[in-house]
C-alpha cells in the first residue's frame, strides 16, 4: 500500500508537550497546551509485509542520494541500530517496539520521495517514526487508533537518541489543526473547526539550529526551579503559553486571522523574554528575528514567530490574504535568495 506522512509545524505552544510531562514528577506544574497542525509537504512511501527482515529504502526528493537499511527482526538488532541514531534510527527503534508488543513480521518500505525538511522544525523525524507505525498497523491490521499508532512512534524515537517531546507525532492527523493537552503521560486531543481558509507562510531560514542543545538547556529548568531563569521558563511554558494558546484556539475557530496574527507576535515577544536567558546562543537567533520584523513584508501580514524548538530553524507568518500569501513568499525569496518558503492553508 501507500502511505503519505506530513511533517507537522507548531502553531502555538512550542516546548509544552515535555513541559507538561514534568506534572508526572511535580504535580504543581501547569499542563501543557500546544496548537498543531501537519503541512503539505511529507514523506511519501510503499509498504508491503516481509516475512523476516526490517528493509527501508529512502531517496532525497530529487532522488540523488539514496540510502537503505536491512535488519533482521530481531530485538537485538533492531535495538543496536536504534541507539547508533542517524536517519535509520528511528525506523528501527519503531520496529523494537511493535516487535516488543505484538506479534509481528518485518517490512519493506521504499521511501521513494521526502519533500519535508530536514531539521528545520517540521518535524521530520516524527514522520519517518509515524511512517513506521503505521505501515505496521496497516500491514499487521493492529487496529491501532490514530493516538496509537501516535504513541508507539513516541516510544520508537525515544528509544533513539532523539529526546523529542509528544507533540511531534501530530503529523499523524494528517494536515488539520489540533489542541493538544499535555499531563503527566495523559495526552487530550481536540481537532479544531476552521470556519475559513487561513494563509500560512512557512520559511526556512537557511540558517543553523542546534536543537538538542536548546532541550537540553530547557529541561535543566525542570522539574523544579533553582533560580529566577528557571522560574522565568516555567512561567512561560505555563501560565503565559497557555492563555495564548487557548486565546489562539478561538481565534482559529472564529476564522479570526487578524487575532492569531497578534497572539504570534505576543508569543514571540513574550518567549524571547522569558526563554532566552536559558540558553541564549542558541535562542537570540538574530536571523529568525530580523525576518520577523523585515519592514517590506510587513504590509502583507498579521503577524509571525518562531517554530518548533525556536532558533534560527525556521520561521512562519500569518498572511492577511491569498495575495499577501504570494507577496510574501516573493518578497523573501527575492531579498533573501538562501530562504525557502512553503504556503501552508488551513
Amino acid at each position: 500500500m501507500k502511505l503519505f506522512i506530513p511533517g507537522r509545524f507548531c502553531l502555538f505552544g512550542e516546548h509544552t508537550d515535555w513541559a507538561g510531562g514534568y506534572r508526572r514528577i511535580n504535580p504543581n506544574l501547569p499542563k501543557g497546551y500546544a496548537i498543531i497542525t501537519g503541512t503539505n509537504l511529507g514523506i511519501y512511501a510503499t509498504v508491503k509485509p516481509h516475512p523476516s527482515h526490517l528493509i527501508f529504502y529512502s531517496a532525497y526528493s530529487d532522488g540523488s542520494q539514496k540510502y537503505s537499511l536491512e535488519l533482521p527482526m530481531a530485538k537485538e538488532a533492531l535495538l543496536a541500530e536504534a541507539q547508533k541514531g542517524g536517519f535509520f534510527s528511528y525506523a528501527a527503534g519503531v520496529a523494537y517496539q511493535f516487535l516488543t508488543y505484538f506479534q509481528v513480521g518485518g517490512l519493506e518500505i521504499n521511501n521513494y520521495l521526502t519533500d519535508l525538511p530536514i531539521q528545520k522544525g517540521l518535524s521530520s523525524s516524527a514522520a519517518i517514526c509515524v511512517l513506521v507505525a503505521r505501515a505496521f498497523n496497516r500491514i499487521y491490521d493492529l487496529k491501532l487508533t490514530i493516538q496509537g499508532e501516535m504513541e508507539y512512534a513516541y516510544l520508537g524515537e525515544i528509544t533513539t537518541p532523539s529526546r523529542c517531546g509528544r507533540m511531534d507525532q501530530a503529523c499523524a492527523y494528517g494536515n488539520k489543526p489540533i489542541l493538544m493537552i499535555f499531563d503527566g503521560d495523559r495526552i487530550d486531543i481536540m481537532e479544531l473547526i476552521v470556519p475559513k481558509n487561513l494563509f500560512f507562510v512557512i520559511v526556512d531560514l537557511a540558517a543553523s539550529k542546534n536543537t538538542q542543545e536548546i532541550l537540553s538547556h530547557l529541561n535543566q529548568c525542570y522539574p523544579f526551579p533553582a533560580n529566577e531563569i528557571h522560574r522565568n521558563v516555567q512561567n512561560y511554558l505555563g501560565s503565559i503559553s497557555s492563555k495564548i494558546t487557548l486565546d489562539a484556539v478561538n481565534a482559529i475557530q472564529e476564522g479570526d486571522a487578524e487575532r492569531i496574527g497578534l497572539l504570534m507576535t505576543e508569543a514571540q515577544t513574550e518567549f524571547d523574554r522569558y526563554l532566552i536567558p536559558a540558553s541564549p546562543q542558541q535562542l537570540t537567533s538574530p536571523v529568525l528575528h530580523h525576518l520577523l520584523t523585515y519592514q517590506p513584508i510587513q504590509p502583507y501580514i498579521w503577524g509571525g514567530k518562531g517554530v518548533g524548538s525556536q532558533g534560527d530553524g525556521t520561521a512562519q507568518f500569518i498572511a492577511k490574504d491569498k495575495d499577501s500569501q504570494q507577496k510574501l513568499i516573493d518578497i523573501i525569496e527575492g531579498d533573501f535568495p538562501e530562504m525557502y518558503s512553503i504556503k501552508l492553508t488551513i
